[in-house]
């Protein structure tokens, strides 16, 4: 069935709303950004946000799962055919700095985020571990790698990344 005109402004007014809410997040923060805040730069008005997200809550989550599938996305496409360690930690700040800013906010308030988009954080989080572990393994079958378990590495490795960006 085609869609009407209608439709398709509102498509496009909700597609503008999340990317003009992302870049806002990006600079402000996520919790300390108002929706009159994300209305005001999309240039619509601040009813027009609640008619396609009912709360501050489901917009925060939406544009976690948008962007989040993103970082993920291209994390996987970077890490994909990585061979070594180096290869898959390199691939990982590829894929996260293409959204720094973003990225930089959720490592700062992932702590203060509303549990459905502490859900989505943990799930960018897995997208690096899968990688990650993979690779780990390989290494230390053939004797390149001690024999560590990976969760430490893994955690070592997220906390380095994070205390950088955090600070």
């Amino acid at each position: 069935m085609k869609k009407t005109s209608r439709q398709l402004q509102k498509e496009q007014t909700r597609e503008l709303i999340l990317k003009t809410a992302f870049e806002v997040f990006s600079q402000r923060g996520i919790m300390s950004t108002r929706i009159s805040d994300v209305a005001q730069a999309a240039g619509v008005s601040h009813g027009t946000v609640f008619v396609h997200f009912q709360t501050q809550e489901a917009l925060i989550t939406e544009v976690l799962e948008t962007y989040g599938r993103k970082i993920a996305l291209r994390t996987h496409e970077l890490a994909d055919s990585c061979r070594c360690m180096e290869e898959v930690l390199s691939a990982h700040l590829a894929g996260i700095g293409e959204f720094e800013p973003f990225y930089t906010r959720l490592v700062i308030e992932s702590r203060l985020l509303p549990t459905a988009a502490r859900d989505v954080w943990t799930s960018v989080q897995a997208a690096i571990s899968f990688h990650f572990s993979q690779v780990a393994a390989r290494e230390i079958q053939s004797g390149r790698s001690k024999d560590i378990p990976t969760h430490l590495l893994f955690n070592m490795w997220m906390g380095l990344v994070h205390y950088y960006l955090a600070n």
